[in-house]
């Protein structure tokens, strides 16, 4: 088990029947770029059983959070959704991945925008100050199918804005919150990818379209909402950044297979 710390489940939300939150202890070697993912898992029948999953909570934070759906058959999640405060659990020694603003160029405006249990790895990047040093509008964009699945509007709308430490950073006036859901009436409906086709998206934050002068964005989300996105943002005439460690106007996580 070298490659892994065997840390404590210290606390764990259930948002609905589909999804649930979850902190751990955070060994005091671990360090990690908010934005990055770690191998989590379980010991079953002797052997650790690891997925990745993003840090949810800030590289500054005592703990860490992650962000999972429920999956009853799910080889990991069926076990993992079932944890209780106390329990331990395997949590790689090594984090990565591509959601890091080393990789993303200068901009005005910095994108999230994610589907699902994608919202994780913005729930870390929001609270990093970092933020809203480098861009002047932070808009974090979440798509679920149910007004159930919204999770961290709490955070995202009271917590972080009325935080006296992000006030000194004016993210009351930075950060731009905007979710939808497609199977139930809500203030924004439909996909992600329709709101920006028909331009609802930016007319309702008052924002002009995607732009390759002004705009960069962060994707994490289902496989078919990565390539459907990505797509838009290519016909916007923004360039992805190829692989980690190279400068682009947006960046993929494509890591993460639900299981």
């Amino acid at each position: 088990m070298a490659a892994f710390n065997v840390e404590r489940i210290t606390h764990v939300h259930h948002w609905n029947d589909t999804l649930f939150s979850f902190k751990t202890t955070r060994d005091t070697a671990l360090r990690f770029k908010n934005g990055q993912f770690v191998m989590i898992g379980l010991e079953v029948n002797g052997k650790p059983l690891m997925r990745a999953y993003s840090i949810a909570s800030a590289n500054y934070e005592e703990e860490l959070e992650f962000f999972s759906i429920k999956v009853q058959d799910g080889p990991l999640t069926s076990i993992l959704q079932k944890v209780q405060v106390g329990d331990e659990i395997l949590i790689s020694k090594k984090p990565t991945g591509t959601l890091v603003h080393d990789d993303i160029n200068p901009g005005k405006n910095l994108y999230f925008l994610s589907s699902g249990t994608g919202l994780a790895p913005f729930l870390s990047l929001i609270r990093d100050p970092e933020t809203y040093e480098k861009f002047e509008k932070v808009i974090l964009v979440h798509g679920t199918r149910w007004i159930s699945e919204l999770a961290y509007q709490d955070l995202i709308l009271n917590e972080l804005p009325n935080n006296e430490w992000f006030e000194e950073l004016d993210i009351k006036n930075k950060l731009i919150y905007y979710p939808t859901v497609t199977r139930e009436p809500f203030e924004n409906e439909g996909r992600v990818t329709t709101a920006i086709e028909t331009g609802a998206l930016f007319e309702k934050i008052g924002l002009p379209p995607f732009n390759p002068e002004t705009d960069r964005a962060m994707l994490c989300g289902s496989p078919h909402f990565l390539t459907d996105v990505a797509a838009l943002l290519d016909k916007a005439g923004l360039k992805e950044s190829p692989r980690m460690g190279v400068l682009g106007d947006y960046v993929i996580e494509r890591a993460f297979v639900e299981k």
